[in-house]
């Protein structure tokens, strides 16, 4: 049988699941194509780290390596730098980072979970390139290094043969990605049913609750004011209708908005009408054109539209994958 090798790249203080999970996924996935007497290809599973030790995860787990990564000489299929706290010492730590750019050399693809992006990022691997990572890091990313293009909403992207994803159980969706690109639909398909995960989720789905991404005003009477928007997405929320119940000029109130929230009144209405939208399509069975009436939107295809620029997919392929 033919053997895919993915070399897993870990350090101290990683997050677990940023390993375990992709980690599981690919063995699943082998074992899975292994049923198949049609196929003859499966994958082999190697864990390195500098000089070959042992690397101890934020939880306090400790997990053995099997080959040093400065020392590493296997062909490699697939290059994945796992995530964690960690990142930031091993982005500078320069064995490491000269060893990843190495063998990124000579495999056919590089990929990194979560913050993993930026030992990617410290060997050159993503400049000039789309990349992703857990969204707390999103800025940081974008700041040590300019050359890349920091995407702060996907689940994972993809940009050539460099893959990358956003935090912790993202992880999961990108190996998925990983094995449906190499064995198929079919094979990728089984290994979620065996693993009890959702069906892959799209790379373009929004990594998180978009409303989770921008904390509250710090003060009233705004935060008031959101929590009030989250009650009544189906109410008038027109800049000057929201102004008077705040009791300033429309002027004055979008400028202190703005200023409290980080993004004008019309943008967190939209977020809190797709919000209440996702709830509705995950909860209830009320057809698709009501869940954008009862959220709000002014008619069906407003709905469909923004609702996809904002996550990616349509409100029935939304459904049809996170429905309860």
């Amino acid at each position: 049988m033919s053997l895919r090798n993915v070399v897993f790249v870990a350090y101290d203080e990683i997050t677990t699941l940023d390993l375990v999970g992709p980690v599981d996924v690919f063995d699943t996935a082998g074992r899975v194509a292994a049923q198949d007497p049609l196929r003859n290809e499966s994958y082999a599973l190697c864990i390195a780290s500098v000089g070959g030790r042992s690397v101890r995860s934020t939880s306090g787990v400790r997990m053995e390596a099997d080959a040093a990564v400065e020392r590493l000489r296997r062909p490699i299929d697939t290059l994945v730098v796992v995530g964690g706290i960690g990142s930031r010492s091993a982005s500078r730590n320069e064995v490491l980072v000269r060893a990843v750019a190495r063998l990124a050399e000579r495999a056919r693809r590089v990929a990194s979970v979560c913050s993993g992006a930026f030992v990617l990022a410290a060997a050159g691997l993503l400049d000039g390139k789309r990349a992703a990572t857990h969204w707390s890091s999103c800025e940081e990313l974008a700041s040590r290094f300019p050359k890349v293009t920091v995407e702060d909403d996907p689940i994972f992207v993809r940009d050539g043969r460099v893959w990358s994803s956003a935090g912790v159980t993202a992880g999961m969706d990108l190996a998925l990605a990983l094995v449906e690109d190499d064995l198929g639909r079919d094979v990728s398909l089984e290994t979620a049913r065996q693993l009890v995960l959702f069906a892959r989720r799209g790379g373009g789905q929004s990594q998180f609750s978009p409303l989770l991404e921008r904390q509250l005003a710090e003060r009233d009477p705004i935060r008031e004011l959101q929590t009030w928007i989250l009650e009544h997405v189906d109410d008038d929320l027109s800049v000057p209708a929201l102004a008077r119940r705040v009791a300033m000029s429309p002027r004055h109130f979008a400028r202190v908005f703005r200023e409290e929230v980080g993004e004008t009144p019309g943008a967190f209405v939209e977020l809190a009408r797709v919000e209440v939208a996702r709830s509705l399509l995950e909860t209830t069975g009320l057809p698709v054109e009501r869940v954008g009436e009862a959220a709000g939107f002014g008619s069906a295809p407003t709905f469909r539209r923004v609702f996809r620029r904002r996550l990616g997919v349509g409100p029935r392929t939304y459904r049809d994958r996170f429905a309860a």
